[in-house]
């Protein structure tokens, strides 16, 4: 049986496109193994909205020749944006690599690997698990069978639909749209994803109502720029635009526990999606909200298409239609021509917004957008500077919210054994926060914990430290 890797550098939407290529090579036979070392076949899932994410796939990939000369059957490949973007340049420097799959051409991924094991292995007789299943007298120059497809494809959209659950899975992400239309000056996107392209209502609820049957108790839906959903493909009805007609249908699966949505833009908060957020119990109370720049000028330069007076209208209309929902937001300083004043108005509106919490991300210049080609670029150091002043800004919100919570019962969904200490569970609020709990002596007097992963529990938090709540769950 084949191995195989895969590794993703970007947001939510990367590790679902990485998550729909692993259940197709799933359904061919293929092993999922969790270190490039043990597998027959490494693909890189590619972000490339900053120039970081780049960087370490490339990297990683360079790092992994030495691998392809020991074993010269195994298959490598770019997937994602960063592989739409660059194309076949990308099989220049790395001559190990077979595989460049564009971001409309997921679903053809596990296809085009299982041609290429077969090229590379032929009829030889399968070694030992975790090698090479070819010939080791083969140089890798001759087991060199590159794949690229980068090309538009009619219904991509609908072809992230199949997921496979680990045991006690209680979380999911939802694909419900491809593509972007915002054209920002910093931004890649448009050209890596192509235009707005949407599912089905229908096609969403019925991947839904599946998960859910799966034992799944929380759904994301995502989406490029989630809340302009539909807005080319479907009408208004009774005044609804598709995104709220698509949450209210949503909400409506029996079983469903939460319902989020991730990532929208300012522009897309319009009077009938407000009214959702007062009137949807199973949507939880958080919005990611971008903000970007407070600084008018700047938001203009991005082509933002709103202004920092909007925005804090924005938020203020959110809470007052939800009672305690959490803000969070993405904020990019150093962005090309940002003088103190305007990184001062930023930081400005950060301390009167007092977000739950924020992404801070210096400018990083992507080639082929308008804002790399802008004068004024900023000095890194000051970027760095300007990055870690807001950064402090937004930790003592970020902390003072959470102690607010200290004393008090949360609902947390329970997702698993914390990543820092495996003894402990870990789960998220309503509002996103994250919680670390032990397991219940009285429940569980072994320590075990399974009982509890994918459950709806009340935990009474007892402290918080800068980023995460503890507590003690409450029992009946």
């Amino acid at each position: 049986m084949p191995k195989f890797f895969i590794k993703t550098y970007g947001c939510q939407m990367n590790e679902r496109d990485s998550e729909q290529v692993a259940h197709s090579l799933a359904a061919l036979g293929y092993e999922r193994v969790g270190h490039e070392s043990e597998a027959d076949v490494v693909l890189l899932n590619t972000c490339s909205v900053r120039d970081m994410a780049d960087q370490k796939a490339l990297g990683k990939m360079g790092m992994l020749g030495r691998l392809a000369k020991e074993r010269p059957h195994m298959v490598f490949g770019f997937l994602g944006c960063m592989a739409q973007a660059r194309g076949a340049s990308l099989l220049k420097d790395l001559p190990h690599v077979d595989l460049v799959v564009g971001t409309q051409k997921f679903h053809r991924v596990a296809d085009y690997v299982d041609e290429l094991i077969k090229k590379k292995n032929g009829k030889a007789r399968p070694v030992r698990a975790g090698l090479a299943f070819g010939p080791p007298h083969r140089a890798m120059d001759d087991l060199r069978f590159s794949v690229v497809d980068v090309e538009e494809e009619a219904g991509s959209q609908s072809t992230i639909r199949d997921q496979r659950l680990t045991l006690g899975q209680a979380t999911a992400f939802v694909s419900i749209m491809q593509g972007c239309n915002m054209h920002c000056t910093f931004c890649i996107v448009p050209q890596t994803r192509g235009a707005e392209r949407s599912r089905s209502i229908g096609e969403i609820v019925a991947e839904v109502r599946d998960l859910v049957s799966r034992g799944v108790k929380e759904v994301t839906l995502l989406g490029q720029i989630v809340n302009l959903y539909g807005r080319h493909e479907f009408p208004k009805v009774d005044n609804k635009s598709p995104f709220v007609q698509l949450l209210e249908s949503v909400h409506e699966v029996e079983g469903l526990e939460r319902l989020r949505f991730t990532s929208p833009h300012p522009i897309g908060f319009r009077d009938d999606l407000i009214d959702a957020i007062s009137r949807l119990p199973k949507l939880a109370e958080h919005v990611h909200l971008p903000l970007q720049s407070g600084s008018n000028k700047i938001l203009k330069a991005m082509h933002r298409a709103y202004t920092a007076e909007k925005y804090l209208d924005l938020v203020e209309r959110i809470r007052r239609a939800r009672n305690g929902v959490a803000i969070t937001t993405d904020i990019i300083v150093g962005f090309p021509g940002e003088t103190n004043d305007d990184y001062r108005q930023t930081r400005d509106l950060a301390e009167e917004i007092q977000f739950d919490n924020a992404f801070v991300f210096r400018y990083s210049p992507r080639r082929d957008t308008p804002a790399a080609e802008m004068p004024d670029q900023i000095d890194e150091h000051l970027k760095e500077e300007r990055n870690q002043d807001l950064l402090e800004v937004v930790n003592k919100s970020n902390y003072r919210i959470l102690e607010l919570l200290v004393g008090s019962p949360v609902e947390v969904l329970c997702e698993g054994p914390s990543k820092t200490n495996r003894a402990r569970l870990m789960g998220r609020t309503r509002t996103n926060k994250i919680v670390v709990f032990p397991p219940s002596p009285k429940r569980r007097p072994t320590g075990e914990s399974e009982e509890f992963v994918g459950q709806l529990l009340n935990v009474r938090i007892e402290r918080a430290n800068g980023f995460s709540l503890y507590g003690m769950p409450l029992l009946e």
